[in-house]
């Protein structure tokens, strides 16, 4: 058996990692530190493809595995524990 991630499921990992260590890392931290929901950033997240990632294509996700989808949650969440109100607890997977 195969354990390796496929070509697809990298290329969602390098798009997370990069959202998220790009403006994804500035937001959530602006936002943690006020309490606030920026539905901007959401619209967003959602024109990269990152927002219904496992949900078929004909339903408007991307069809994408759930490898998929933990290895996207995984780059947001880095981002999410490094905010200085976050307890180290709270910084697990919920894919």
């Amino acid at each position: 058996m195969n354990f390796s991630f496929t070509k697809d499921q990298l290329l969602v990992r390098k798009l997370a990692r990069e959202f998220a260590n790009g403006e994804a890392a500035t937001t959530i931290k602006e936002c943690d530190e006020t309490s606030c929901f920026n539905r901007d950033f959401l619209t967003k997240q959602a024109g990269t493809g990152l927002l219904g990632l496992s949900i078929p294509q004909r339903y408007g996700g991307t069809g994408n595995d759930y490898v998929a989808l933990g290895l996207a949650c995984e780059e947001l969440e880095g981002v999410i524990c490094l905010c200085p109100s976050r307890k180290e607890s709270s910084c697990q997977s919920f894919s």
